[in-house]
């Protein structure tokens, strides 16, 4: 069993033209035993935002504070606390703060894929 306050792992920054005040951290992985899924933990600062992309497996999220848009069929979706969101594989997609502070997601994906 883990228990532990994702503020306390060491996160991995990414900034540049594709992304933009993005903090990541694996929060739950294969180095804690986890056989089946990753929890990941994102940060995104105001005015930031995760990179346009697309990748074969679908992932889950749960805005956890903050507020921000998410791209969905090519069109922008205002989300906020509470929401959940499936992104099935295949899909383009994007996150954006639109906020007055961060936003905070959990995002889990299968095994297999690359963690962060």
């Amino acid at each position: 069993m883990k228990i532990t306050h994702y503020s306390q792992i060491e996160p991995k920054h990414f900034d540049g033209p594709a992304v933009k005040g993005v903090k990541g951290r694996v929060a739950i992985g294969k180095a804690d035993g986890a056989n089946n899924f990753c929890m990941r933990i994102f940060e995104i600062e105001q005015n930031g935002f995760s990179p346009r992309h697309t990748h074969e497996w679908e992932h889950e999220i749960f805005i956890h504070s903050g507020r921000g848009e998410v791209l969905c069929n090519d069109k922008w979706v205002s989300i906020s606390s509470g929401y959940c969101i499936y992104i099935p594989g295949e899909e383009e997609h994007q996150i954006k703060n639109t906020g007055d502070s961060l936003l905070i997601f959990a995002c889990l994906i299968p095994k297999g894929v690359q963690e962060i």
